[in-house]
């Protein structure tokens, strides 16, 4: 692979840290589905950006693994790693962890998801991601 890319794929990763807020849970009080998947797909909307440059768009979310709920008044972290670039798109994976929030308790990894994003131009045609 490239050195630029490869460059680019590791200055690219991202890390965004959450907090499970009541208003972000289910009747189980724990993060509702819908919102992990949303803010997993903030972290790898930002991963494909710092890595391309360009508009991206998500086109996919190929697989998502719900490992373990989260309750309410956990710290989350999200990261996201781009690991395969396409001519005009790219993947991302975002893992997203939980911690307790008031015990010193080793991260878990809760959630998993891939990310396919596409590069659009000026007129929101594809456009080279490279």
């Amino acid at each position: 692979m490239n050195v630029d890319i490869e460059m680019r794929m590791k200055q690219s990763r991202t890390s965004l840290f959450k907090v499970v807020f009541p208003n972000t849970t289910n009747h189980y009080d724990t993060l509702f589905g819908g919102t992990a998947m949303n803010m997993m797909d903030e972290a790898a909307f930002i991963a494909a950006t710092r890595f391309s440059r360009k508009k991206v768009v998500t086109i996919s979310s190929d697989k998502i693994d719900f490992k373990e709920p989260i309750p309410s008044g956990t710290i989350i972290e999200l990261v996201a790693e781009v690991f395969e670039i396409g001519n005009t798109s790219l993947k991302v994976k975002v893992d997203l962890f939980q911690e307790e929030m008031y015990q010193n308790t080793p991260q878990r990894k809760s959630i998993s998801g891939l990310f396919t994003f596409v590069a659009l131009d000026e007129n929101n045609n594809k456009t080279s991601i490279i």
